[in-house]
Order: structure tokens, then sequence, then C-alpha cells
């Protein structure tokens, strides 16, 4: 894997981690990115990582926190085409790897 680190950004075998990272915490499902339990997917950079997306061969794995009241599939949907043109002609998995807590009793929930 060639990894490639500039001031503030850093790619890896063509993708950009940080601009990946980027696209999937602004979709409206995502609460947060995660590396979620130990060995879980992270990018290593010089001094840092760059915690739910992880670059194979084949693959850009981003690993969420999905919002409470969304589907896998509008979760999934969202991430892919958000990060699909970043993504340097590789497939996009999306992992939930954890869910925000539930509203309190009584609270509205989005339903699909």
């Amino acid at each position: 894997m060639t990894t490639i680190v500039g001031q503030r950004d850093a790619v890896v075998d063509g993708v950009d981690v940080d601009a990946v990272a980027a696209a999937a915490r602004a979709c409206p499902d995502v609460v947060g990115l995660t590396a979620g339990w130990t060995g879980g997917r992270a990018t290593y950079l010089p001094g840092r990582r760059v915690e739910g997306v992880a670059v194979d061969a084949d693959a850009v794995v981003v690993q969420v926190r999905a919002r409470w009241g969304t589907t896998a599939q509008e979760l999934a949907d969202e991430v892919r085409a958000a990060v699909a043109p970043l993504a340097a002609g590789r497939r996009v998995d999306v992992v939930i790897a954890d869910l925000e807590e539930p509203p309190p009793a009584g609270t509205a929930v989005r339903t699909a």
C-alpha cells in the first residue's frame, strides 16, 4: 500500500481518506465514524489514524455509528452515494458498527 501524506491530506492507493471520512460524516443518518471493536477498521497515518475508513485492494470500507430510526439500506445508500466519487473505482462497503442511543420514550422517531 502506498501512502502519501501532505499537510492536511492523506492519500492511500489513490483514495483521500480524510475526504472519505468527511463525506461519510456529512451523511444525515451518520452520527460519526468508529473503528468499533479492537481491530476494527481505521487508516493508520504518521502521528494519527482515521477511524472508520480503510482502503482495501477492491473496496473502501466505511464503518459508521448510525442515527436511531434509519434503516440499514437508507444508510448504506447515503454513504455509498457520498463516498463512491472518492473511492478511485473501488466498491464502497458500509459497516454499521454502532447505533446512537434511542430517544427518550414518547419522543417522535423518524420512520421510513
